[in-house]
């Protein structure tokens, strides 16, 4: 696992390198490197294990998805802000299945940290929903159902939200 910049500098370099090419007169050289570049910097901002946990995740594999997040050893330096929301994220859905009271603290700080896309944020107050209602804590529980509402601008996740409204009417 490289820190965060490190990728950077191999980027900043590559860079260099392309210049040193193009005034060699090696300009398909130079092209390539530049072009090159791009890569660390694309891994910069997406970090290649969540990619990989969350291409894990969509097969329903969890015990692959954790393999793959196992790798990063420390987030605060491996990661930008927004990836490590995501790593907290990846981390509160697969304790979902398992760990309430952890998976809880993931999705708080993934909350916290921020997510890119509103779905993901949706996911993360639904199933924050889902916990507060099972402690019998129903305000926090309605006012995180109505933020997932809002969120969900695609309706996917309307059939949960209504149910958990079902439920929540049970208490």
């Amino acid at each position: 696992m490289f820190h965060k910049n490190i990728k950077l500098i191999l980027a900043g370099l590559l860079v260099v390198a392309a210049i040193w090419q193009f005034t060699e007169s090696n300009i398909g050289n130079g092209i390539f490197l530049i072009l090159l570049t791009a890569i660390p910097i694309f891994l910069y901002f997406k970090n290649e294990f969540i990619l990989l946990a969350f291409l894990k995740l969509r097969k329903q594999d969890f015990e692959g998805a954790k393999k793959w997040l196992a790798y990063i050893k420390n987030p605060e330096a491996a990661l930008v802000r927004k990836q490590q929301g995501y790593f907290n994220y990846l981390h509160g859905i697969m304790l979902s299945q398992t760990n309430i009271n952890q998976a809880e603290k993931h999705f708080k700080k993934a909350i916290e940290l921020g997510l890119s896309m509103d779905m993901d944020l949706a996911v993360a107050k639904l199933n924050l929903a889902g916990v507060a209602m099972s402690r019998r804590r129903k305000l926090e529980a309605t006012n995180l159902l109505n933020e997932a509402k809002k969120l969900d601008k695609q309706g996917m996740l309307k059939e949960q939200i209504s149910m958990m409204k079902e439920q929540m009417k049970k208490i």
